[in-house]
């Protein structure tokens, strides 16, 4: 299973609010952080805020903080969220797939256990625990990147 960018992203915009507590912090602020598009990021923020949290201010010093404690964010609620597509495999979509065998393949419902098994270990975790390490994640954060290795760039 793979993540979307965009639940990736989520995550890091959470990461670094929960980094900086009540303090505001900016879009610009987190994608330089990161390496990676503020326009990317602004789609993030909103959906972030409509689930509840995060919040944000306009005008003039304003900015964005999470809304809701950093323990009471569930990894796999984040996951939920952010991801659109969850069907594994062809078979999850009733009215698109072209599988002969979905009426007796048991595929389709070991994958929907797999999945829930594992949004089951993410709600185990909340965005508290990706932020053990305050001190060090701020100082990578701030540090400049190694040419041709933004911080934002995913692993291969």
């Amino acid at each position: 299973m793979r993540l979307t960018l965009y639940s990736d992203y989520a995550f890091r915009v959470l990461i670094y609010l929960a980094l900086r507590g009540p303090d505001l912090s900016t879009i610009q602020e987190i994608a330089e952080a990161y390496g990676i598009s503020e326009n990317h990021l602004m789609k993030v923020v909103h959906q972030l805020g409509r689930a509840g949290w995060v919040e944000t201010a306009r005008g003039p010093g304003g900015g964005l903080r999470l809304k809701t404690s950093p323990q009471e964010i569930r990894l796999g609620l984040v996951v939920s969220f952010t991801e659109d597509d969850f069907r594994l495999v062809e078979s999850f979509d009733a009215a698109r797939s072209s599988c002969r065998i979905t009426p007796a393949c048991r595929l389709q419902g070991i994958l929907s256990e797999a999945k829930s098994a594992f949004l089951g270990v993410l709600n185990g975790f909340a965005l508290a625990d990706l932020v053990e390490e305050p001190d060090q994640l701020m100082r990578i954060l701030h540090s400049p990147a190694p040419p041709g290795d933004p911080v934002g760039a995913p692993a291969p």
